[in-house]
This record gives structure tokens, sequence and C-alpha cells, in this order.
């Protein structure tokens, strides 16, 4: 629901995807009677994993990301699915992409990485006691390099 300064006029989908989908707002700026469009990306929670080994290093995962057309060294992470809590899916993705478990997972707390323009929530999850139990299991179109 907009703020009483903001009344939202028109809404309407610029394109869809299956992670995303981009719109944009029409709105009115009640104190001055300004209107402007705004354009929103409506794309799912994520799940960001801090993994620690029991020496305390940190689990990072190199790979190419597309939005900066560069290999680029992050953390794990991925999409929280329905009905799933962002506990569950650091667990999921840290095995995935790492090949890591972790002893124990907590939710560190959860951010708005830039609602300027994404609607999206990020789950920041720490993972601490990971030890490698498995090969990581990249989706067809990823490659990591832990």
């Amino acid at each position: 629901m907009p703020h009483r300064s903001w009344t939202l006029l028109d809404s309407r989908t610029i394109a869809d995807y299956e992670f995303v989908r981009i719109r944009e707002d029409q709105y009115r700026f009640e104190p001055t009677g300004a209107e402007a469009p705004f354009v929103v990306c409506d794309s799912a929670d994520w799940a960001l994993v801090v993994a620690l080994t029991g020496d305390r290093d940190v689990l990072l995962v190199r790979q190419y990301r597309h939005g900066v057309q560069q290999v680029v060294l992050e953390t794990p992470g991925g999409v929280v699915d329905a009905d799933v809590s962002p506990e569950e899916t650091a667990v999921r993705e840290l095995r995935e992409e790492t090949g890591f478990t972790a002893e124990r997972v907590r939710l560190l707390g959860t951010m708005l990485p830039n609602p300027a323009i994404n609607s999206a929530s990020c789950h920041v999850v720490l993972a601490e006691g990971c030890r490698r139990t498995c090969e990581p299991s990249p989706d067809p179109l990823e490659k990591f390099e832990v």
C-alpha cells in the first residue's frame, strides 16, 4: 500500500519471465501533484549464505553473472521457493553450489537490497561448521569454482 503522499494511478506489466516480472507504475505525488512513472522489478526473495568452515574460513563461489557480464566472487545463495524457509534455502544452495553441509544455520536478518526498483527481500543466513560432504551439483547453465 503506497504511503499517503503517493497515489497509484495505474500499473501495467511490461515483461513477465520465469523469475522476474517488470512493471511500470504511474504515481501522483500528492504534496505537489506531480506525476511520474516508476519501473519496478518483482522477483522472489532470495537467501544469501555466510558460510564458515570449522576453521572460520568463508566459503565463496566464483561464477559468471549475466547482469554484469563477468565472472564474480560471491557468497552462495539462491531463490527462496514458496513454502520454504530462508534457512532451508541456505542449506540447499550451500550444498548445490559448494558441496558443503553446515552444522548450524540461523537467520541473521532480512533486508531490502534495492527497494527503489526491486520488491524482493534478501535473507542473510549464517551457516557455521561447514564441511565438504559431496560434490557441488550445478544446474545445466551453472559452473562454480569454490
